[in-house]
């Protein structure tokens, strides 16, 4: 017997969903789940909305206050809400199957927390893949002190549109990994050398394999609102005008910049930093940046570009209601490198002179230089084979069919601009420009972990040490409570991968030195390369560790933190 088709297969009418989100605060908040239709850029869809909207509404708390969220599935499937970089009982981080069992069709399940911080957020499902059909949207926590460093306020929330069931992309990305690039590069194209064609061919990856899922299929958004929609943040000639920027897309990393217009970065994924004044910034899936313009009179494009340059999200930064500023053209699509192979600084192309030495104490660096190596005399049989080679992988690392390549020689990367940005001709943020505003506690690491980023892109599979989540779910990653521990991520595919830990921040080892290493709950580590974060577990449960990109989560590229044993009445955080 067939089960029976979800409404909106089974082509019924369904409610469409309004453009842009409203706007919730108090404490009690009501969200409501449903099937709806949603169209923008001449694509219309199935979407999943919240509260009627796409994005869902915007959540405005304030720091200090208790909030319940009743959250109610009108969908045909189990739902959840997780609150992104929210601090809270992991039983309320609405991550099914690792802190609570999911909210099923017809149900209300509530959610009750404190607000311990302030800052620029956004929350979203973690069932299926309900982020991409609508299922997102922003928070706002205002401080308890007042702010005087800006006149108005605006959020800039970036993500996807496309009519394509998420599950249908699913497939087609399993079928080939390419399956939605329309800017392969081609045999004579180019001006890579024979033998560099080679040993791309021998890796079976093309150099503009930049994003998995690209503007051939997606509409970029801001707000949910499309480049042709004319959205407007309006000012006052002399007023600075803070903009709150969410990367709440599924899949997409994003190039910010007004042209033109100076921006202040004043925080990094809702914590504050110093300030630090940049032309343009990469943003990653999942990250949040807060900046302060102070735009002259007249109109100003605000661009989000995708990485690979596949499209953009265009708004207008106007001091004139109804004026259009005109976007920039897109600029040339982005190939990868041999450093993204993880071949080293590749004398200095892609940036990476920085190596953090795991065994020194912080802000040590040791440098590399492999300018004197003959990359030149370096067959494509040995290219081949030192993608490959496993001899020098931890031991818990599972080689099999999971793990297609292996970095071998992989570099911090944490002064590298992102893909794309390294060439460019005016200043753009790096990791290592950020710098924690209030002093981190003197603590030294009392050990060290190091997880590889694993993948076989032919046949998108993605994983933490070779193992798929649905593989590791009975031995999950422990940390002791409050025990501080030094992570080293080390990306053995040729993607950008934004890692996020559930309910803790931890600290970029970025050569900020330990005092002031910046803040984050979400760090990009580059193709071929490492990033190193020191994390406090003071927060104890049990919570979700993955990589953002949803396809790639989906895929299996997830793991569970466990801390334990809980704190005493009175002694937790």
């Amino acid at each position: 017997m067939s089960l029976p088709l979800p409404a909106w297969a089974r082509g019924e009418s369904l409610t469409h969903a309004k453009q842009g989100f409203g706007e919730v605060s108090g404490e009690k908040i009501a969200l409501s789940v449903g099937e709806h239709h949603f169209g923008v850029g001449g694509r219309k869809g199935h979407a999943i909305a919240v509260n009627g909207t796409v994005p869902g509404p915007l959540l405005r708390l304030k720091e200090g206050q208790k909030v319940r969220i009743d959250v109610t599935n009108n969908l045909e499937e189990d739902t959840s809400v997780h609150w992104h970089g929210l601090l809270l009982p992991f039983q309320f981080d609405g991550v099914p199957g690792v802190s609570f069992p999911g909210i099923k069709p017809g149900e209300t399940f509530t959610y009750e927390f404190p607000i311990r911080q302030n800052g620029t957020y956004w929350w979203h499902s973690h069932s299926g893949l309900q982020e991409q059909a609508g299922h997102y949207g922003p928070i706002i926590i205002e401080s308890a002190e007042p702010d005087p460093r800006y006149d108005r306020d605006y959020v800039v929330l970036l993500s996807e549109f496309t009519p394509r069931h998420p599950h249908e992309i699913a497939r087609l990305l399993k079928v080939g990994e390419h399956y939605f690039n329309n800017q392969m590069q081609t045999a004579t194209e180019g001006e890579m050398s024979v033998k560099e064609r080679m040993m791309w061919g021998g890796m079976r990856m093309n150099p503009r394999d930049i994003s998995d899922v690209t503007g051939s299929t997606y509409t970029f958004l801001i707000n949910g609102h499309g480049p042709m929609d004319g959205l407007e943040y309006l000012f006052e000639p002399g007023e600075r005008v803070r903009l709150r920027v969410i990367n709440g897309s599924a899949m997409t990393f994003f190039n910010v910049r007004i042209p033109g217009v100076p921006m202040t970065v004043i925080a990094a994924d809702g914590k504050d930093v110093a300030p630090v004044e940049v032309d343009e910034f990469q943003i990653g899936t999942a990250e949040t940046y807060d900046v302060i313009v102070a735009p002259s009179e007249g109109s100003h494009a605000l661009v989000a570009e995708a990485m690979d340059r596949s499209g953009m999200g265009v708004a207008s930064l106007t001091s004139h209601a109804g004026h259009r500023a005109t976007p920039p053209p897109l600029r040339e699509p982005v190939t990868l490198t041999m450093a993204d192979m993880g071949m080293g600084s590749m004398n200095g192309a892609h940036g990476g002179a920085m190596e953090q030495d795991a065994h020194a104490g912080h802000g040590s660096m040791a440098g590399m230089d492999h300018g004197g190596m003959d990359h030149g005399a370096m067959g494509h049989g040995d290219m081949d084979h030192s993608m490959r080679d496993t001899s020098k992988l931890p031991p818990d690392v599972k080689v099999g069919p999971g793990l297609d390549m292996v970095s071998p020689m992989p570099m911090d990367r944490m002064d590298y601009p992102g893909l794309g940005l390294d060439n460019v001709g005016h200043r753009v943020l790096r990791y290592t420009d950020l710098k924690a505003k209030r002093m981190n506690p003197h603590r030294m690491p009392t050990r060290q972990m190091e997880i590889h980023l694993t993948g076989n892109m032919e046949r998108y599979m993605w994983s933490f040490d070779g193992k798929k989540f649905s593989a590791v779910t009975d031995d999950p990653i422990r940390f002791a409570y409050d025990e501080r521990v030094r992570v080293k991520l080390v990306n053995d595919t040729m993607m950008a991968h934004p890692i996020h830990l559930h309910g803790h921040f931890f600290e970029l080892v970025n050569g900020a030195g330990m005092m002031n290493q910046p803040l984050k709950h979400t760090v990009i580590v580059q193709p071929g390369s490492t990033a190193t974060f020191d994390v406090i577990a003071n927060e104890p449960g049990d919570w979700a560790f993955h990589c953002h990109l949803l396809y790639h989560m989906h895929a299996g590229m997830m793991q569970t933190v466990t801390v334990r044993p809980f704190p005493a009445p009175g002694e937790g955080a």
